[in-house]
């Protein structure tokens, strides 16, 4: 059975200077999810790169929780077309070359 690696999301903050509450409003938003073990907050290992992406965008580029979640949102759209794209082209692909 896999082990869960959890991030302390105190540690996390530290590290990266920014207040909890943040880490909490993008759990509430839905953007990421938070692992409570003995009442401390956690964040799992395989959601690092989609929170330090949500800590660029907040702090580097100044964009509020509203516009990250509408980044989010668009960019799992565009992800989403690509796939399509894609499955629609191989599906294509095997009647050009019948």
């Amino acid at each position: 059975m896999p082990t869960t690696h959890l991030i302390a999301a105190n540690d996390f903050c530290i590290y990266h200077n920014i207040e909890p509450s943040f880490i909490y409003s993008l759990q509430q938003s839905g953007l990421i999810e938070i692992t409570v073990v003995e009442e401390k907050p956690f964040v799992d290992e395989s959601e690092l790169p989609q929170l330090e992406k949500l800590v660029r965008l907040y702090r580097e580029m100044d964009i509020n929780l509203e516009g990250i979640e509408t980044i989010t949102y668009l960019l799992q759209r565009m992800n989403e077309m690509q796939r399509q794209i894609v499955q629609l082209t191989n599906r294509l692909g095997r009647y050009e070359n019948e």
